[in-house]
């Protein structure tokens, strides 16, 4: 079965989702898009009121508006059910559950190392065994959704790359380069999996903390 593209304006929007915030380059360069249409996008999108664009301290970016994310899942749910992949994306949301908790939790004991009288400690990163436990877990996990991946980007175009990115990641992080854990502004570990996350929720039409079994704070 041929898995369904998605078009220019659709990958647009989303990639924007999934971003957070970007100007047209970044955001074209998620799901390989020509840079001149993701910018007539946005200037389309803005004056729908889906996007706008902030400037603060010299930087700054387009992002999507109350609006543009409820047309974003819009989008998707036609695209859903045009592909006929709904049971496909579910149980892969399914699965992915277990293996988030798990990755959470590597996450937090990459960060934090607790210290008898200081059980927040950061880690300084000098107990080499806590951290090589760490990067085995993280590569682990990086394996195991190999399957769900494959099985969304065979329905669904816009699901490929994700293990690929993450393994790109942990490459750089076993060639010493250990910012690409969780660093910001780097299509680190914890990035390609925070986007894989989002893509879920938004492809089901889900808001973070109300999936089964997480407990709201």
């Amino acid at each position: 079965m041929t898995p369904l593209p998605s078009s220019s304006s659709l990958l647009t929007l989303h990639a924007l989702r999934l971003k957070g915030m970007g100007e047209p380059p970044t955001i074209a360069r998620r799901f390989a898009l020509d840079v001149a249409d993701v910018a007539e996008h946005l200037l389309d999108f803005e004056a729908y009121g889906w996007v706008q664009h902030f400037e603060f301290a010299g930087s700054g970016g387009w992002t999507l508006t109350d609006a543009g994310r409820v047309e974003n899942e819009r989008q998707l749910a036609v695209e859903l059910v045009e592909s006929g992949a709904g049971a496909e994306v579910a149980r892969a949301h399914a699965d992915f559950l277990p293996l988030n908790s798990l990755f959470q939790s590597a996450c937090t004991d990459w960060q934090i190392r607790g210290l008898p009288g200081s059980p927040m400690a950061a880690n300084d990163h000098t107990d080499f065994r806590w951290d090589d436990r760490v990067l085995d877990s993280l590569g682990s996990l990086g394996r195991r959704i190999g399957p769900l991946c494959a099985e969304l980007s065979g329905r669904l175009a816009r699901f490929a790359g994700y293990q690929d990115r993450y393994a790109a990641a942990m490459a750089r992080v076993e060639g010493g380069e250990r910012t690409w854990v969780d660093g910001v502004g780097l299509d680190s570990c914890h990035a390609v999996w925070f986007e894989l996350h989002e893509d879920l929720l938004a492809t089901l039409g889900i808001q973070r903390g109300e999936e089964p079994g997480v407990e709201r704070r």
